[in-house]
């Protein structure tokens, strides 16, 4: 992934590609990475010949949801659908990625560590 090439400060917290029946043969990548006492983002890199790299704030993101069909569970795959406030990119879709519940826990005791650091408040809208 090109953003984790560039700086060698940042660390990998999880790292994974879009899956076809179970296998990364996939040029979408995905990670989850820090740049210790800065910042933790999530960054979506798609393509070959022309790449577009997306990435989202952990602290930015409002809801995780995961999906998994019966074919994704056979293969043991899943897609992570992230609800953020960024004018951006408000919904950020990491496809077919292995372990999609272990990665979500991950994200969600990130977020709510991010937002601790931060002392970002979140209220929900009643």
């Amino acid at each position: 992934m090109k953003v984790i090439d560039k700086d060698k400060d940042i660390n990998v917290i999880w790292k994974d590609r879009k899956r076809y029946f179970g296998m990364p043969i996939s040029f979408t990548r995905y990670a989850f990475i820090e740049k210790p006492n800065t910042w933790k983002k999530i960054f979506c890199e798609a393509g070959l010949l022309t790449t577009s790299i997306e990435e989202v704030h952990i602290y930015r993101i409002d809801d995780i949801e995961v999906y998994q069909s019966l074919f994704d569970k056979i293969f043991g795959v899943g897609n992570i659908t992230i609800y953020c406030q960024d004018s951006s990119c408000q919904k950020l879709v990491l496809q077919k990625v292995k372990d999609p519940y272990r990665v979500r826990a991950l994200l969600n005791d990130a977020v709510e560590k991010a937002r601790g650091d931060k002392r970002v408040l979140y209220g929900e809208m009643q």
